[in-house]
């Protein structure tokens, strides 16, 4: 058990290491590969009429603001949102261009807002793989310590080595759900862009 501890700890500490480095340097508590940007960029989603009061108002019309919540949801395939925009905006008549402008702007606010809590999430686990990582560390050599010692407490040996087992598997757990995490904001930049251009089709 104990060699298994030590080895363990080791790759942990690897990990952390290897994450420390693909973070992008201007942001030091982003754990992923794929480089921070904080929001997306309107002009980078957007090619249609300009949005003007939209940006406030869309929240005021209810049946917009229900589809906005369905079409922003990751749970609502991307296939389903889009047919559900084609349908709104084909009953919209004369409406066409100032609804979908109102459906856009609510998408582009929510999914936005959607974004920054979920990279607000990740800095918070990527400080606490840090913190996890130094104690860790500290710990196995606190265990090296121990099983060099004469005498040798082996009641302390076996109740650290547990301990270091059970941390390590915690920060493997937690790195493995950040490597999927990392995969959500530019799945919602891929939502947004898809819908923003099936929004601007319909309005042609």
């Amino acid at each position: 058990m104990t060699v298994r501890i030590l080895a363990t700890a080791v790759l942990a500490l690897a990990v952390a290491g290897t994450a420390a480095r693909a973070a992008d340097p201007r942001y030091p508590d982003w754990p992923c590969t794929q480089a921070k940007v904080p929001e997306i960029s309107l002009a980078a989603v957007w090619a249609g009429p300009a949005l003007g009061d939209a940006e406030t108002k869309w929240k005021d019309d209810a049946k917009v603001s229900a589809l906005v919540s369905k079409l922003a949801a990751r749970k609502t395939p991307l296939d389903e949102a889009e047919k559900s925009v084609k349908e709104f905006l084909a009953g919209s008549a004369s409406d066409k261009t100032a609804n979908a402008k109102l459906l856009f702007a609510g998408l582009f606010e929510t999914l936005n807002a959607q974004r920054a809590q979920v990279m607000i999430g990740l800095e918070r686990v990527s400080r606490k793989q840090r913190d996890a990582a130094d104690k860790i560390r500290e710990e196995t050599l606190a265990l090296q310590a121990l099983q060099g010692a004469t005498p040798r407490d082996e009641a302390k040996v076996e109740t650290l080595s547990n301990e270091l087992i059970w941390k390590t598997r915690i920060f493997e757990d937690r790195h493995k759900v950040v490597r999927f995490v990392c995969e959500v904001p530019t799945s919602i930049d891929q939502r947004l862009f898809a819908l923003g251009r099936v929004i601007q089709q319909e309005m042609e």
